[in-house]
């Protein structure tokens, strides 16, 4: 008797990998390649998993894909003009599939993925730029429509009260307005 086969699949897998491979990461163990970045003078050095490197950016797996095999598998890889504050934001999207960055540093974020040709991270900054701009249009619709509402009640305010109405008024008996008439002399 045959039996039908069954999936197995386990839904906190790829996270606890990611999880995993971070706390390998943060604390240096089998790490194969160090990653090294300067801006403005700003140096600094990032220790890292060639797999995961070359798994979630094509510009990693291209160099080292590329490595001839005479000069020995790299261990250093150096990015010029990325910024320090931004290649640690990359390496802790790129390991644990989110990061926190400040609003004015998704456009960085962005340059960063492309530049490395990191996908997941362009797609993510992408889909977030997008809404962001959604909601600052959203705001500028919703102060326009309340502009729009408030000259729209102060017109027809002005149309159901029109100034000094009550008082002024042929026959009136209240005087013109401007200066007083003096009486003419004989």
């Amino acid at each position: 008797m045959e039996s039908n086969p069954v999936l197995l699949e386990s839904k906190s897998s790829p996270i606890n990998l990611l999880n995993e491979m971070q706390q390998l990461r943060l604390l240096g163990h089998l790490c194969d390649v160090t990653v090294s970045v300067e801006y403005q003078g700003v140096r600094a050095e990032f220790p890292a998993h060639k797999a995961v490197l070359a798994a979630t950016s094509k510009f990693f797996k291209e160099v080292f894909l590329n490595e001839k095999s005479a000069d020995g598998p790299r261990s250093n890889v150096f990015l010029s003009e990325v910024q320090v504050a931004d290649f640690a934001s990359f390496l802790e999207f790129v390991y644990t599939a989110r990061v926190e960055v400040e609003e004015d540093r998704v456009q960085r974020m962005l340059e960063i993925a492309e530049k490395l040709k990191c996908l997941d991270l362009s797609e993510t900054c992408f889909q977030l730029k997008k809404q962001m701009l959604e909601s600052v249009l959203l705001e500028l619709q919703n102060f326009s429509e309340s502009q729009s509402s408030q000259e729209e009640s102060a017109v027809a305010q002005a149309e159901r009260d029109p100034p000094d109405s009550s008082v002024a008024g042929p026959g009136g008996g209240a005087p013109p307005e401007g200066p007083a008439a003096k009486p003419k002399e004989k």
